[in-house]
């Protein structure tokens, strides 16, 4: 099975979201979901300033498989993208948990972040996925 960080939320979608602390959330694909799309030829990002309401398209990322577009998954606004993968989108598959992460948002309501998936949560939907 896919590394599923415990410290990490997740959404239905494969995205994961780290609670940066300070009004802010970082936002990747998964290990599974990059492992899924294969190699990335390709990130478009938002443009900083962006505004998004929750499962938003925002972003999208292109393999030699297929594009998928990546969304937000909470309301807010980008203050921050990951510009290195621009250049080197295999950043993604390469450390999709780390060097990989692809925007910044500040978020507009907290709570909300409740509403997303813990690590167990989220790995009973990869599990279904594979069966």
């Amino acid at each position: 099975m896919s590394e599923i960080p415990k410290d990490l939320s997740y959404t239905k979608t494969h995205e994961w979201v780290s609670n940066d602390g300070d009004g802010t959330i970082t936002i990747g694909i998964t290990e599974y979901a990059q492992g899924s799309l294969g190699d990335l030829v390709f990130v478009e990002l938002p443009e900083a300033g962006s505004k998004f309401a929750a499962g938003d398209a925002v972003a999208v990322v292109e393999s030699v498989k297929a594009a998928s577009d990546i969304y937000a998954p909470v309301e807010g606004e980008i203050v921050e993208i990951n510009e290195d993968l621009e250049e080197s989108p295999e950043r993604v598959n390469e450390d999709p948990f780390g060097q990989g992460w692809l925007f910044k948002m500040s978020i507009v309501d907290p709570e909300h972040l409740a509403d997303l998936l813990d690590a167990e949560a989220y790995g009973e939907i990869v599990e279904a996925e594979q069966d």
